[in-house]
């Protein structure tokens, strides 16, 4: 269970990313760029720092999928599922990825991995395609998964 950040760290977090000029969505990317989402203690000294109201920066956050309010998995996966994908084997890969993993795409953290469905990472022409721990792959099969996942799980436990 992660640690709420201080109300001094909050603000630290924001001063560095809420620059002149910055925009709400970019302060929002620069903050979960740097720690890996966006933690909630952020909310208020965003609001503050932009004239807006709490309310306005916690549903920006929640609107957009792209932000995380607690910190990701230590392998995330993310599916493509939109058309293209789904008419090269999609969701059949999808069985694959959940039946392999024991997680469930989009209910949340299940032992140290994370699956999410995404639609469109711009690789039609190769799909099916999918991200793990951000890095894109195209042309994706069950065997190539289970090769690209394994690798995954060790490099984060190596570094963990």
């Amino acid at each position: 269970m992660r640690q709420p950040l201080s109300a001094v760290a909050a603000e630290e977090l924001v001063r560095r990313h809420a620059v002149q000029g910055a925009t709400l969505m970019s302060i929002l990317h620069a903050i979960q760029d740097e720690t890996g989402f966006v933690p909630p203690e952020t909310v208020e000294p965003l609001a503050r720092a932009l004239s807006l109201s709490r309310a306005e920066v916690h549903g920006t956050i929640t609107y957009y999928h792209h932000f995380r309010s607690e910190p990701p998995a230590r392998v995330t996966v993310q599916l493509c599922r939109a058309e293209a994908c789904r008419s090269m084997g999609t969701e059949a890969l999808k069985d694959h990825i959940e039946g392999h993993t024991g997680c469930r795409f989009d209910s949340g953290h299940a032992e140290d991995t994370e699956l999410e469905s995404v639609y469109c990472l711009g690789q039609c022409a190769l799909s099916p395609s999918m991200t793990i721990n951000g890095e894109i792959h195209a042309r994706m099969t069950p065997q190539k998964f289970d090769r690209l996942f394994s690798a995954a799980k060790d490099k984060t436990e190596v570094t963990a």
